[in-house]
Order: C-alpha cells, then sequence, then structure tokens
C-alpha cells in the first residue's frame, strides 16, 4: 500500500504537475489525520468501557459499604437512644425524691445505661482505596465524588463527639472506683455475676445514695446533653449522608 502512494508520488513530479501533486499530498496528510483520530476514537471507546466497567464494580463495592455501615448506625443510634433514656430515667429519680427506685431497679438502670460504650465503625476499605489510589475521579457523579471525599472528614467529627460523649460516661463511672459507691453491688442486682460466674457478696452495699448527690446529678446532666447531641447533631446528619451517597449509588448503577 504505502509503495502503491510512493509510485504516484514520482508519477505526478515526473510529469510536472506539482498542483496535482499537492492537492495529492494534502489528501494524503488528511487521510493519514483521519486514519488518527479514528484510532485515538477507538481507542478513547476502549478506554472509556473499562472505566465504566470499573466504576460499576467500584459502585457495586461502595454500596456494600455504605450498607452495612448503614445496619451499624442504626443499631448505634438505638443504644445511645436507650442510654439517653436510661440516664433520663436516672435524673427523674434525682428530682423527684420521693419516689425512689429499690436496689435493683437502681441497679439494672445504672447498668444498662452506662455498660455500653459507643463508637462508630463504619466499613470504609474499599473507599479508602479508591480515594488513595486516585480512582476516585473514575465516579462519573460530580455530587457523589464530593460526598464521598467529604465522608472521611466526617467521620472525624463523628469520632470527636463520641471522644466527648465516652468522657462523660467515664466521669459517672469514675464514682465507683472510690470506696463510696459500689460496682459489685450493680453486678450482683443486675445479673452481671451471674453471667461472669463471679463469686457473689452477700452484704452489699447500697449505692441509692447517689440519688441524692449534686455531683452525680451534674455528671448524669452532662451525660444527657452529650448523648443528645451526638444523636442530633451528628448521628441524624451522617444517616441523611448515608442516604444521599446509597441513593447516588444506586442511581449510577446500571
Amino acid at each position: 500500500m504505502i509503495h502503491f502512494f510512493r509510485q504516484i508520488r514520482r508519477n505526478l513530479l515526473s510529469e510536472n504537475k506539482f498542483t496535482k501533486y499537492l492537492l495529492y499530498a494534502l489528501g494524503e496528510i488528511l487521510l493519514v489525520v483521519i486514519g488518527i483520530l479514528i484510532a485515538l476514537a477507538i481507542n478513547n471507546g476502549n478506554q472509556n468501557r473499562i472505566n465504566k466497567k470499573n466504576e460499576q464494580l467500584y459502585l457495586i463495592g461502595l454500596k456494600e459499604e455504605f450498607a452495612t455501615s448503614k445496619t451499624k448506625l442504626k443499631e448505634l443510634i438505638a443504644i445511645n437512644r436507650n442510654n439517653l433514656m436510661g440516664a433520663t430515667r436516672i435524673l427523674s429519680y434525682v428530682m423527684e425524691k420521693n419516689e425512689l427506685p429499690n436496689e435493683i431497679e437502681f441497679s439494672e438502670l445504672l447498668y444498662h445505661t452506662f455498660s455500653s460504650d459507643i463508637a462508630f465503625n463504619p466499613n470504609n476499605s474499599l473507599l479508602t482505596e479508591i480515594i488513595s489510589s486516585g480512582n476516585l475521579k473514575n465516579i462519573s457523579d460530580p455530587d457523589l465524588r464530593i460526598q464521598l471525599t467529604n465522608w472521611l472528614s466526617t467521620l472525624e467529627d463523628i469520632s470527636r463527639q463520641e471522644s466527648d460523649l465516652t468522657l462523660q460516661r467515664e466521669k459517672v463511672l469514675d464514682l465507683f472506683r472510690t470506696d463510696e459507691y459500689s460496682l459489685n453491688t450493680i453486678f450482683q442486682q443486675a445479673g452481671v455475676n451471674k453471667s461472669l460466674n463471679l463469686p457473689e457478696k452477700h452484704q452489699k452495699m447500697s449505692n441509692l445514695n447517689l440519688l441524692k448527690s449534686t455531683e452525680f446529678e451534674n455528671k448524669i446532666l452532662l451525660f444527657i446533653s452529650a448523648t443528645y447531641a451526638t444523636e442530633n447533631a451528628h448521628y441524624d446528619p451522617l444517616m441523611e449522608d448515608l442516604d444521599f451517597i446509597l441513593g447516588s449509588i444506586e442511581k449510577e448503577l446500571n
């Protein structure tokens, strides 16, 4: 083929048909350019198909990750809400001195309110890998890209709030690190000793005097405040982010 075109050029030059040669040369250049453009178009088409396939694989993985994270957050919100209800009930006993619980009721209430730590642990392995490898650009939806980029920084805010909540919880538990109140009484009355196969103590120390303590009241109030803020100012907006991300992923999946 190349030999054929060269022969044409030689014939035109030998016959002194310069104008026709020039037109032919321009045509030949045009054919080369068109060939390059076609090759690029084919290559870009192939690359776009590869990118689209990779995007779909990423989206499927991200959907699974964020669906799992949503389930975890729902469970955590339920635990946090139960803790808030328990602390509010304890505070009502502090305020209403003439209606006090018995020792068993109080021990069970204390145990179920303060035994669970709150920490959101989402699945982020795939998202972290996508961001660190620079493949986030393969996500075609710009709003979804922004939301995925902001997700990790949002989790840092959540973690700081959870640290404050943990601090307030620890301050309440610190009361049982002294000899004024008995953690063993709570364990026995709430049935924890039997679950852990711990020995029973026959003489139980009462914790009901906590309900007369202003220090205890203050710590319960701080715990309630932190618990309320964790759900309303952090977990609820986070759940909205999760719903947006999952909805956007669903739209992009074929």
